[in-house]
């Protein structure tokens, strides 16, 4: 609603958050259930292959053919939800923001018109945020081990250097993780509201975030406090239950045993990951609208337009139009008048004195 939209601080943008996905809680967990689902699905079957054929040779060599086929098969697939589920999260949360109605269809129906730039966009985000880091990590371990052989073929110590050298790398990776994620975390919001590209979506986040990347710091990191708590607490009575029932240590059931602990553990990340997943879509729309606010006054904007001081401008994204669906989808231009339509009245000849 539109009385929301004024500066916010931390605790009023959470708050905010909390009473968005408490009043839309089955829609935006719903959303987020597809691509959760997509990766329990993955994971689980090959976790069931590896405890399935077991340790021996043979059963190793199909399991680990099984894996890869697979993780070949699971990662595209699993690309492309997480990317419309992101997109979706991201467009469901903008119309709540103004109290529109929203559907989990119809979320996922507006953002699959424009797949290919939210995936772009995930596929340029991933890259930034982890496939960097960790090719650089590999490379450096490459590096420090080869050093380290020298050093010990030439009878040097060293050892411990290294070992704090590599907790330094690591820690500056970390660093970088996060403080790229803390610049790239408004592109989804931008690309969504604003129907950019990709590229002008990042470059949009990179200027829009600047003075809100402490907040946005602090909802990351409460986020993880919360994944873990929550994993925690459904964890732990589960494996304990385990323990306790009869029979846990027989060599007999101990196949079975360890695929409930894999169902287990695998189903409580599927229900943490929908659960805490809208947190973070509903929370960085509204600290979207919230830097838009503080740098370009679009709380005023939006009082005048409804004052009518301002004629209301086109708006950008139909679905975030005051129209209801699947009308805000089909607005089009004035067609200029067709051959043989009759034409305004302003527009026609003046009458013959003569009739």
């Amino acid at each position: 609603m539109d009385e929301t939209l004024h500066p916010s601080t931390l605790s009023e943008i959470l708050d905010r958050t909390a009473q968005l996905y408490r009043s839309r809680f089955l829609v935006f967990f719903g959303i987020a259930c597809i691509p959760t689902a997509t990766l329990l699905v993955f994971a689980g079957a090959v976790a069931l292959f590896a405890v399935h054929f077991g340790s021996s040779t043979a059963g190793g060599i199909v399991s680990i053919l099984a894996s890869a086929a697979l993780t070949l098969i699971g990662l595209p697939v699993l690309l492309v939800a997480t990317s419309l589920a992101t997109a979706a999260l991201n467009h469901a949360a903008a119309r709540s923001v103004f109290g529109q109605p929203i559907t989990i269809r119809d979320s996922y129906r507006a953002v699959w018109l424009r797949g290919w730039r939210y995936i772009g966009l995930f596929v340029v985000q991933t890259v930034a945020v982890w496939v960097v880091p960790f090719a650089a990590w590999f490379m450096l371990v490459l590096i420090a081990a080869g050093l380290a052989a020298v050093a010990q073929s030439a009878g040097l110590g060293g050892g411990g250097l290294f070992a704090f050298a590599a907790m330094v790398v690591i820690l500056g990776l970390v660093v970088y993780g996060f403080w790229i994620s803390l610049r790239l975390s408004l592109g989804f919001p931008a690309c969504v509201v604003e129907q950019s590209g990709a590229w002008a979506a990042l470059k949009r986040s990179w200027s829009l975030g600047t003075g809100s990347r402490g907040r946005i710091l602090v909802l990351y990191l409460l986020g993880i406090a919360l994944n873990w708590i929550l994993s925690i607490a459904i964890w732990v009575p589960f494996l304990v239950l385990l323990e306790l029932l009869p029979g846990e240590e027989s060599q007999k059931y101990q196949p079975a045993f360890m695929t409930v602990r894999l169902l287990v553990v695998y189903g409580a990340g599927f229900a943490v990951q929908a659960f805490t997943r809208p947190v973070y879509g509903i929370a960085l729309i509204l600290f979207y609208y919230d830097q838009r606010i503080r740098k370009e006054g679009f709380d005023i904007e939006r009082m005048m337009e409804a004052a009518g001081m301002t004629p209301p401008a086109i708006p950008a994204v139909a679905p975030y139009s005051l129209l209801p669906w699947p009308e805000a989808l089909t607005d089009e231009p004035d067609q200029a008048p067709q051959p043989g339509r009759a034409a305004d009245a302003d527009d026609a000849p003046p009458e013959s004195p003569h009739g």
